[in-house]
Parts: C-alpha cells; structure tokens; sequence
C-alpha cells in the first residue's frame, strides 16, 4: 500500500488530484488525515500550497459530480435502496441522509455547501442531490465553495506543521476527533432545526 501511496505521490499535483477524487469514491484514508498529510509533506511553499489546493478542491467537486450523476441514473427510489443497504459499510448514518435530503428540498443550494463539512456525508450526499434532479451547475458550484473551504482549512494545519516535531498519527487522530466532535454538534443542531421546523407547521 505504501508502495503504491508512494508511486501516486511521485507524479507531483497530478497524483494528489488522483487522491482527492478517490477519496471521494471510497473515504480510506479520511479526507482531513490524506488532506493534513499532503499539506505537511507536498507544499513546500505558498505557492505550491496554492496549487495543491486548486488541485485537490476540483479533483474533490469531480469526485461529487461522480455520485450526483450515479444518483441521476438511479433516480430516488434505487438511490434510497443503495444508501440503505450499504450505508453501514461507509459510516453513513441513514438519519442523516435522509436529513439531508429534506434540507434540498428546502434550500438545495445551502444544503450542497454544509454537506462538505460533514465527514462521510460529503463523499455520499451528492448521490441524493443527483437521484433528486436538482440543478446541477448550482449543486456544482456550492460544491466547489464547500470543498475548497473544507481543503484549504487541512491543508493549511499541514503547511503550519511542515518540518516540525508534530508525531503525524497524533496530530491525525486529533484532526479526526475534532471532526467528530463538530460533527455530532452539527447534527444535534440540524435535528433540533427540523424538529422546530414541525413544530411551526404542526
């Protein structure tokens, strides 16, 4: 596995494009590990910083165009079926999916950009977005946002960290605990708007 990380990384921006949008397929290492790694061992200034970011940002909205378009052939119902028979393999929680999937209904443009800050549900969401019909320049462009965003604040610890003594498995399991915690914040906050969101329908 080193072998081929190693081969991937030797063809310079082109490679670590090629891991952004394969993390986007199958999320093994996490995005904020891969992403701390390339800012801390692939920038060796700003400007290469700056290309990296550019890189991975598109190479990440292909990866969500990848599954917008999967969702778009499968349309709604064979979209729901496969999130629900494989979204335990992937740490995708079927609740939040389907939260997800009101909040596009509601404002698809929001939805698209706050789906990139949400471990696992970034790589996954888009298949709904796509099984959904929703406008896929708008779902393309809050997509973009939210990557580069999310990119850029990993790839910046790294830089920070480039040439320090920081030991990378704990700065690593720090960054995916930091994730997680935001995470659970994330959706007790969007649970607690639905459940005010029926509370003034009801």
């Amino acid at each position: 596995m080193s072998d081929v990380l190693s081969a991937v990384l030797g063809l310079g921006l082109f490679g670590a494009a090629c891991l952004a949008f394969t993390e986007k397929i199958l999320p093994a290492p996490p995005s904020h590990v891969l992403l701390l790694f390339l800012g801390m061992t692939r920038a060796a200034d700003l400007a290469a910083l700056g290309a990296l970011l550019a890189m991975t940002t598109l190479a990440s909205t292909a990866g969500c165009l990848f599954w917008f378009a999967v969702g778009a052939r499968l349309g709604q119902g064979r979209a729901d079926a496969l999130v629900r028979r494989f979204s335990r393999y992937v740490f995708l929680r079927q609740e939040t999916y389907l939260c997800f999937c009101d909040a596009y209904r509601r404002n698809h443009m929001r939805a698209s950009l706050l789906a990139q800050f949400v471990p696992t549900v970034r790589n996954y969401l888009p298949i709904a977005a796509g099984a959904l019909r929703l406008p896929a320049l708008p779902f393309a462009l809050a997509t973009l946002l939210g990557a580069m965003l999310w990119n850029a604040g990993f790839l910046l610890a790294g830089y920070a960290m480039r040439g320090s003594v920081h030991d990378l498995p704990t700065v690593a399991f720090r960054i995916m605990a930091i994730v997680l915690a935001l995470e659970v914040a994330f959706l007790i906050a969007l649970r607690s708007h639905r459940r005010r969101v029926g509370s003034a329908r009801g």
